[in-house]
């Protein structure tokens, strides 16, 4: 998105605000299916978690996208937003037997990543089909937070498990038709997502009725001029030849299933805030803006980069800057930055916030959540208003202790 698109949006729907370009995401969802073009067949199912606006899930529905879900309330998103059960897929993490029960009467895909829900599940409801969610005990992810596949991880049943799997399996005479891996975010490495794949594929060889492999995904993103990406044109041809040579070895054509979030939206995303404040001490000039981590926490929870330009001035002399937000603790959003003259009143862009922003912003310090705005087609639309005091205090309860 051009600058003066960005600045009328601001003008027009005030700030803070988060901008989402449409056209980056359509680019996105088509490179990766561009990638893995020799394969038969591809689905790619959208992790919901990464930015759930019914708008977004809307737009991603309209390009073939199925979605990826962790929890109920994403797949009744999914529903509303107008994907049909079988085209979502549920993969929660230590929620009850009721809730993965009520997803499944939906007609909704499970994929389950415990040994002992896996026990549960099958002997109640044998004739449902199950995906198995594997930890191939493989480090990848570009944060401690986000590594999900190494041996310590909450997430997926060991492969050293294997067997006490395939047992309950066999007791239960349940319907295995997938088998599942996620490793982690930001991915750098793909020959280790490679290896990672290969212990997926000895896994898969133990079931016999499998429909689909779902490799998960953690693709990371540049976040800065000239950063490294994963490489998913690589990966595309070496992980497709290999997937292709599975199915003609397993006896027939499998689906290669991905659950892609932060690929698809985070470079869509935009961020816009107004300078409130510009204060110089000894040794620092700090920018303090009209937000805070209750909008956008990634800097401060995952030590996220996320690229300041002010779009206000953007040929002005560069200065060094310490962008802040108002919440009453520490709340930095980047250090010494090079960063265009900033004036107060001037507007700042943080670019890569399309996912994991919005969908982790909070009312903390009583803050009203900032509205949403979908580039589309040439056009700003409005996707989420922007919250007001009433909405902080909606399902409050008041005491009378007269």
């Amino acid at each position: 998105m051009q600058n003066n698109h960005l600045l009328s949006v601001a003008e027009a729907f005030g700030s803070p605000v988060y901008v989402y370009d449409a056209e980056k995401m359509q680019s996105q969802y088509q490179r990766l299916t561009n990638a893995f073009s020799k394969v038969e067949k591809l689905r790619i199912n959208y992790a919901v978690k990464a930015l759930s606006n019914l708008s977004v899930l809307k737009l991603l529905k309209k390009m073939g996208s199925g979605l990826d879900t962790v929890s109920i309330q994403e797949v009744q998103l999914g529903l509303l937003a107008g994907f049909t059960p079988e085209r979502i897929i549920y993969t929660p993490n230590g929620v009850s037997m009721e809730e993965i029960e009520e997803v499944a009467q939906l007609g909704v895909q499970i994929n389950i990543d415990n040994l002992s829900i896996l026990e549960q599940f099958g002997a109640k409801h044998p004739t449902t089909p199950v995906c198995i969610r594997i930890n191939p005990h493989v480090m990848a992810g570009g944060n401690s937070n986000i590594s999900v596949g190494h041996i310590d991880s909450k997430f997926g049943i060991s492969i050293h498990q294997v067997p006490h799997l395939l047992r309950i399996i066999e007791n239960t005479q349940m319907h295995i038709n997938g088998i599942h891996m996620h490793t982690g975010s930001d991915i750098l490495d793909i020959e280790v997502f490679l290896y990672a794949a290969e212990i997926l594929f000895e896994t898969a060889s133990h079931f016999k009725e499998l429909e689909f492999i779902d490799f998960g995904s953690g693709f990371k993103v540049p976040y800065k001029k000239g950063d490294i990406e994963t490489n998913v044109e690589e990966l595309g041809k070496k992980l497709s030849r290999r997937f292709n040579t599975f199915c003609k070895e397993y006896g027939r054509e499998l689906t290669l299933a991905f659950e892609p979030g932060k690929f698809l939206v985070s470079e869509a995303g935009y961020f816009l805030a107004k300078v409130n404040v510009v204060k110089q001490t000894t040794s620092t000039v700090f920018a303090g803006i009209d937000s805070g981590f209750n909008h956008l926490i990634r800097p401060m929870f995952y030590g996220s980069q996320h690229h300041i330009e002010n779009i206000s001035n953007p040929k002005g002399k560069e200065r060094f800057y310490t962008v802040v937000g108002y919440i009453c603790e520490t709340d930095t959003f980047g250090s010494n930055r090079r960063i265009s003259e900033i004036k107060e009143g001037d507007i700042l862009c943080f670019r890569n916030a399309g996912a994991y922003c919005f969908s982790m912003s909070s009312n903390y310090n009583s803050r009203v959540r900032p509205a949403e705005v979908l580039w589309y087609n040439g056009k700003a639309h409005l996707i989420r208003e922007r919250e007001t005091f009433e909405d902080i205090i909606r399902n409050q309860v008041i005491v009378d202790f007269e």
